[in-house]
């Protein structure tokens, strides 16, 4: 019986849940992140510290991207734990809400539960953290389109083997990313007329069958561009009496469509401005801005400028 036969039948749970920690996405694989334990519905993930994940290279600390994408792959797994390996699935939103700044040198790890499944959408809720559970770095909420499409990862060839690819950021110390080594990761560039562009490779690709890009990256990429837009527009860094970068407090990313193999720009708007907290909005698009393959909304806490005096 071939491999994919195999896979297109329930399996039973032991076999599903090594299919699962042996067949991650394309950027899962490339980022290390591991499936620890698993339960029905249930799973618990690691993700270790790497230079190419940090958002600020003065402190160390890690791109809020970072976190967003983990766990949006770690709700994935929670959700495929409960099911039965057959079919498909896609995220249709994912809300992450930011507790505190990761540690920088420490591992991330993620609890996610899949609490409720119905015949289409799957309910998921999860915790990233460092040394407790109970003193959470993030926590996340989602749901998941279940028979997305016809494609099935966990039938896909290409395995896991356990080691930890090479991850790089290149060095551009005269680039608008220069203290952001996980923006040059993403290989992030900003067009003449202000438009983020994240150009497609094989690192940010979720589905390797179809390809697809993974949910997680269009979410790092929203929030980066949402971070470089309000900034922009809020006068920038080096200003007396500016604001610093800001800080995310919670992001909410719906996906409308699948990001294909193509490069994704986005635009972002200021949607509420008070002293200390800003709403802003975002969409990415591809080949049409019309066609937007998913929108964020969110807040960001207002910082000041270094040397600046606060009322």
């Amino acid at each position: 019986m071939s491999e994919t036969t195999i896979f297109n039948a329930p399996l039973p749970f032991d076999s599903l849940a090594e299919a699962i920690g042996r067949r991650r996405s394309t950027y899962g694989h490339i980022s290390g992140l591991q499936l620890d334990r698993a339960a029905p519905g249930e799973a618990w993930s690691s993700l270790p510290y790497r230079p190419a994940f940090v958002g600020d290279s003065e402190t160390g600390v890690l791109h809020g991207g970072v976190v967003t994408a983990m766990l949006d792959e770690s709700c994935g797994m929670a959700v495929q734990l409960a099911l039965d390996g057959t079919r498909a699935i896609a995220t249709l939103d994912l809300r992450i809400d930011y507790q505190k700044p990761a540690t920088p040198g420490l591992a991330i790890r993620a609890h996610s539960l899949c609490y409720r499944v119905t015949r289409s959408i799957a309910f998921v809720r999860a915790t990233a953290y460092q040394d407790s559970e109970d003193d959470p770095v993030a926590t996340a909420t989602a749901c998941f389109m279940i028979g997305a499409n016809r494609t099935n990862m966990l039938a896909d060839g290409r395995l896991n083997d356990g080691a930890l690819p090479p991850l790089e950021a290149p060095e551009d110390p005269a680039g608008p990313f220069a203290n952001s080594p996980f923006a040059r990761f993403l290989g992030i560039s900003i067009a003449d007329d202000g438009t983020l562009v994240m150009p497609f490779s094989e690192r940010i690709i979720g589905n390797p069958i179809l390809p697809a890009i993974h949910g997680g990256m269009t979410g790092a990429f929203l929030e980066t561009a949402a971070i470089v837009g309000v900034t922009n527009e809020l006068g920038g860094v080096a200003e007396p009496g500016g604001v610093a970068r800001p800080k995310p407090i919670g992001l909410t990313i719906n996906y409308l469509r699948s990001g294909r193999a193509l490069d994704t720009s986005s635009r972002v708007s200021i949607v509420k401005q008070g002293r200390r907290i800003v709403a802003f909005e975002a969409q990415a698009w591809q080949d049409d801005p019309t066609k937007p393959i998913a929108a964020a909304f969110g807040h960001f806490m207002l910082r000041r400028a270094p040397g600046s005096d606060e009322e």
